[in-house]
This record gives C-alpha cells, structure tokens and sequence, in this order.
C-alpha cells in the first residue's frame, strides 16, 4: 500500500484536514503531521535556533511546533524515514495564487516535499467566503491517484486550487494579485504604535491561461512549480553587464 503524509499551515483544527484525510485513506496509508498552531503566511521558514518539539496525539497523526516546512522534513526524514510516497499540503482555507505561493505556509509544505524528491502537491480552497472542503478533498484523490502512478519530474511540485463549483480542470501559470498596500497602524491601550502587515485582497489579473481566470471561470488551476528561481532568460544580458566589473 502506498504512504501518503498529509500537512498544513493550519494546524490540526484547520477545516481542511479532516476531509482531505479522510479521502485520502481511501486509497492509501496517510500519516498526518501539521503545525501546533496556525503558520499561515510563514512561507518556506525553517526552525533552526530552537528545538522541535513533536507530540504524538495517535499512531498516525503528530504535532510539531515548528513550520509546515519543518513537518514534512521531520515526518519524512524522521518519523517514516523512507516510507512516504506522496506529500500532500492543505487543505489551505482560501486560496493560493499567483504571488501567494512566495508567502504560503501551504505550498512550502509541498515545495518542502520537493526538496526531498517526493512527489508532492499543494491543495487550496479558490475563494475564502464558499470553500468546499469535501470537494476539495475529492478533486485531491484524483490527483493524488495520478502522482501515485505517473511520477512529477525531479524538482517539480503542483500547486491546486479549486473553486466551489467546477467546471472541468485546467493546467496554469502563476498571475498576478493585487493586494491593498497600505500598512495598518493602530495604538494599544498605553499609546504604544503597533502594526498590521497584512494587505487586503483587491482583484487579481484575470489573464488568460493563468490560475486566477481558471478559478474565476470555475476551473479546478493546476500549476506546475519549479524549485530553481533562476532566470535564465536575464543571464545573457546580465554578463553583459557586469563585464565593465572585470
């Protein structure tokens, strides 16, 4: 029977898992290791100058105190050293798009997985006001199915997201989102300045054969990520450049 090692940036109450555990194990072992607390927004950050602490609420489903990152690590390399088939990051409570998967605690955890050459996949909610956690779990068997059998080429990962309706699937690429720039400043009770850096939600561009006109036109995005940012198209002009520096 093949692994499954279900993560999130949840945390164990995220309305996400327990649907996406309970369909999963209809196809596979799943092991569940997730944050302490919800890690939304902490990226690919690592747990590097504190001790991990796990704790073990059953014989499939562990706590860590530490990042998405650091679960699928610690449940990979640790807890079931060389028994993990697939990761499988989410179900995220909104969505993952465009720019989003450079701050998402979701996506890391399928990056995380990457990493590690283990076919992985993040899985989101499209829209925050009428997530469907039961189809989102379904839609993830189907792929999940698929990276089972057909294996993702080395350092490549899919980022998923599925709107509450569907209308078939669609292969993407990142967009772009457009969030509200402004810092929120308030004062606490002793007049002390403190902050809010997280933006509103405008709009996103709604260009064609992206994952935002995907979910907006009520198609499941499927995303191919890469782990190498490099741009390489910038490499022959930047030689260029930089050879007045010789």
């Amino acid at each position: 029977m093949k692994t499954i090692l279900i993560t999130n940036d949840d945390g164990i109450y995220g309305q996400g898992l327990e649907p996406l555990v309970r369909e999963l194990k209809k196809i596979a072992r799943v092991y569940v290791v997730v944050p302490d607390q919800e890690r939304s927004g902490a990226g690919h950050s690592m747990t590097l100058h504190s001790p991990l602490r796990v704790h073990k609420l059953n014989a499939y489903t562990y706590l860590v105190n530490g990042t998405t990152a650091d679960c699928v690590r610690y449940g990979a390399r640790r807890l079931f050293k060389g028994k993990i088939d697939l990761v499988v990051s989410g179900v995220n409570a909104g969505p993952n798009l465009a720019q989003d998967v450079v701050y998402s605690g979701t996506v890391a955890g399928a990056r995380e997985g990457a990493l590690l050459n283990i076919p992985s996949f993040a899985v989101s909610a499209g829209q925050w006001e009428k997530a469907d956690f039961k189809l989102c779990a379904r839609v993830s068997v189907g792929i999940a199915k698929i990276l089972l059998t057909k294996r993702l080429p080395i350092d490549t990962f899919l980022n998923v997201n599925v709107p509450h309706k569907i209308k078939g699937y669609r292969v993407t690429k990142l967009g772009k989102r457009i969030y509200d720039e402004e810092i929120d400043s308030r004062k606490d009770p002793t007049g002390r300045e403190y902050y809010w850096l997280a933006g509103k939600f405008i709009s996103g561009v709604d260009a064609p054969g992206t994952d935002i006109e995907a979910v907006n036109h009520g198609y499941v995005s499927i995303t191919p990520l890469e782990l190498s940012p490099t741009a390489t198209h910038l490499m022959g002009e930047l030689k260029r450049w930089i050879s007045v520096l010789s």
